[in-house]
């Protein structure tokens, strides 16, 4: 019998929990296994063997983790040397722990590949669960956690929109999350139910920001609406390949970037003398449970599950990934393969050109359609009693 040990990495989403307790709910179908550690505090937790053994808790208590928030077990953004890499093997033949299964998102697939290096050769297997909002690791169609932030994201900018149309006076500009990648930025599109429903712009980073561009649509847009609805990514460059808002504080791949929808909304306000404000709904989007997709909870539980029957054939260096069926009757279906973790390394996903439209201020309907079933909602019907005054004052 061996111990399977579980790590969590980076930022935590909303279902980075779900995935942890497939790992434990798989564990209990294999008499090969003895405990399912948890390391508390990310990787740190390895060095310093900080090591919980999850499966001394009752099914009752491990359900939870279904539908709490953020990571159980902790995580860190702890930077590890060369040397880390060795001592990590030396603990891990300490406390028999053959299967080491680290969750997380770009970063944390690069430490698994180191991990995974030092290991293969001494009967220690090593595989990655996909983790991220941002959904930028390579190879795989998607990546848990990114489902239920594009859902919270899509539904927030739905009722923003609605109190913008109620009182048409200002420009409402929400920052979404997303370095380099403009995915939950994108996934705003979705509140849409209706042509001219919020949100009316939407600014990825993968296209050049354009200030003149940006007033330019706004200052129509409000001409025709009176209300407008903004949607840009944190990460929005300039011409010169820079921020269009200084990071307040960068660390290696950690940056804290400025507020750039405040900074919009001033754009708004002295260019073109239009009220505007403000919404930076940041980490709100990620831990939200309340607005956790379905759809991606089921399959972060069952990247977990794979992970552990992954490490259990020996398929060390690996990555779980998810490959989208193309189903004649257009419905959604996912079959899950392993990934060489090699080309999964610190290699960022972003929008393809497909999915944006030719100004850059739009995404195209094949995004949407690829988005939408991931959030596993659908956006609530409105009643607009403005709406149908007007459309009956047309017609007298």
């Amino acid at each position: 019998m061996a111990n399977v040990l579980v790590v969590h990495g980076g930022g935590p989403t909303a279902v980075i929990n779900a995935s942890l307790y497939g790992v434990i709910a798989e564990a209990a179908k294999h008499e090969e296994i003895r405990h399912v550690y948890g390391a508390i505090g990310g990787s740190e937790g390895i060095l310093k063997e900080r090591f919980l053994n999850l499966t001394s808790f009752p099914e009752e208590k491990l359900k939870l983790l279904l539908t709490t928030p953020a990571t159980a077990i902790g995580s860190s953004r702890y930077a590890l040397e060369a040397e880390d890499y060795e001592a990590m093997r030396v603990v891990f033949q300490k406390h028999d722990i053959r299967y080491v299964l680290l969750n997380g998102g770009n970063g944390t697939m690069d430490t698994c590949g180191k991990i995974h290096r030092v290991c293969r050769d001494f009967g220690i297997h090593v595989v990655g669960i996909p983790k991220t909002v941002d959904n930028d690791i390579a190879v795989t169609d998607h990546t848990p956690g990114y489902g239920s932030a594009a859902r919270y994201l899509s539904e927030t900018v739905a009722e923003v929109g609605v109190d913008v149309k109620s009182l048409p006076i200002h420009v409402c500009i929400v920052e979404a999350m997303g370095r380099n990648a403009g995915w939950i930025t994108a996934a705003s599109a979705l509140a849409r139910k209706k042509p001219g429903d919020a949100p009316h712009l939407i600014y990825l980073p993968e296209r050049v920001f354009h200030e003149d561009e940006f007033l330019e649509d706004v200052k129509r847009l409000y001409e025709e609406k009176g209300g407008v609805v903004v949607v840009a990514s944190e990460g929005l460059k300039g011409g010169d390949g820079k921020p269009i808002v200084p990071p307040v504080f960068q660390t290696g791949r950690s940056v804290y970037y400025g507020d750039v929808s405040a900074y919009l909304a001033e754009l708004v306000i002295k260019g073109l003398g239009i009220k505007a404000r403000s919404e930076k709904p940041g980490i709100c989007g990620r831990a939200s449970i309340s607005l956790q997709s379905p759809v991606d909870r089921d399959e972060a539980v069952l990247a977990g599950r794979e992970a552990l029957r992954a490490a259990l054939r020996g398929e060390g260096g690996k990555m779980v990934g998810f490959v989208r069926e193309d189903m004649p009757d257009h419905t959604y279906k996912i079959s899950v393969s392993m990934v060489p973790i090699d080309e999964v390394m610190l290699y960022e996903k972003p929008v393809p050109e497909a999915y944006i439209n030719d100004r850059g201020n739009d995404v195209t309907e094949d995004f949407v359609r690829w988005c939408r079933p991931l959030t596993g909602a659908v956006i609530p019907e409105y009643i607009d009693f403005q709406e149908l005054y007007w459309e009956a004052a047309k017609k007298e």
